[in-house]
């Protein structure tokens, strides 16, 4: 009798526990979903909303938009749009073109964050389909593409992130058209050994160079190679392999941010406006 006495205690204790745990689950899942829940209800991608910055003083929200240009071929997008408390769409500090290589897709940089991260930073982020480049037979073909794609989008003088197979869009544009970049960043691209020193030594164009260590083909061939133009930083991340920013997201985006803000300096310099001091270069 007292053994069965016990066993009604302890499945009285287990029934008031499973009755207040299902009470209080609805707030505990309230608590820590809410902002999963906020973001995709404003159209986010990760994260909260942009803490103050001395150009962006009120918080913004970040929606990735995609898109669609006619012709031939076709090319599919997808682009950051912030805007300010007040529903107002925010000028960026830069715009940055994403490329990529021959595995991926412009979702790449969107399941990496790297566009809601650039956003949260204040640059407009917009990152393109790359149709496969032997359809696009000639440097003309691919440099007409790039440049139809700027222009369609008003994009003014982008950084371009090209990484691998892309560089068969990227250095024909950025030895025909450096102008039309305000700063070059390149992920052990294909096609560097096509140029020779007089090219590269023409480019005036801020270039960041970053290769993942253990990468020993390209990675090693385009640092040779891009190290000839002469406005260039070189960033070796250890422990990655030629898909870097795939392996060491965390050092990609930190050494992107950086030259972003530099170039960012620079041009508000040029203007005669007053130098940010951005976050990223506090540490």
């Amino acid at each position: 009798m007292h053994f069965f006495r016990n066993r009604l205690v302890v499945l009285g204790l287990v029934l008031l526990a499973t009755v207040l745990l299902y009470l209080l689950l609805p707030a505990i899942r309230q608590g820590s979903m809410e902002p999963f829940l906020n973001v995709q209800r404003m159209g986010l991608t990760g994260g909260s909303p942009t803490a103050p910055t001395a150009r962006f003083p009120k918080p913004v929200n970040i929606t990735i938009r995609t898109g669609q240009l006619a012709g031939d071929p076709p090319l599919f997008f997808r682009e950051t749009i912030s805007v300010d408390a007040a529903g107002k769409k925010m000028q960026p500090r830069l715009q940055v073109v994403l490329l990529h290589g021959q595995a991926f897709t412009s979702k790449t940089w969107e399941d990496l964050g790297t566009l809601t991260l650039l956003a949260s930073h204040g640059y407009q982020a917009l990152a393109l389909d790359l149709p496969d480049s032997e359809t696009m037979k000639t440097d003309q073909n691919r440099t007409n593409l790039l440049l139809r794609f700027l222009d369609s989008l008003g994009v003014q003088a982008p950084v371009l992130i090209s990484p691998s197979m892309s560089g068969r869009f990227s250095l024909p544009l950025l030895m025909l058209h450096s102008s039309r970049l305000r700063g070059f960043v390149a992920v052990a691209p294909v096609g560097t050994k096509l140029y020779s020193e007089q090219q590269y030594h023409s480019i005036q164009t801020p270039t960041l160079i970053v290769f993942g260590a253990l990468d020993g083909s390209l990675g090693t061939q385009s640092l040779k190679n891009l190290s000839q133009l002469p406005h260039h930083t070189v960033v070796r991340i250890d422990g990655a392999k030629h898909a870097c920013y795939m392996d060491k997201p965390r050092e990609f985006h930190q050494a992107l941010l950086i030259f972003l803000s530099k170039l960012n300096r620079e041009t508000l310099s040029q203007h005669g406006r007053k130098k940010e001091i951005l976050p990223e270069e506090k540490k």
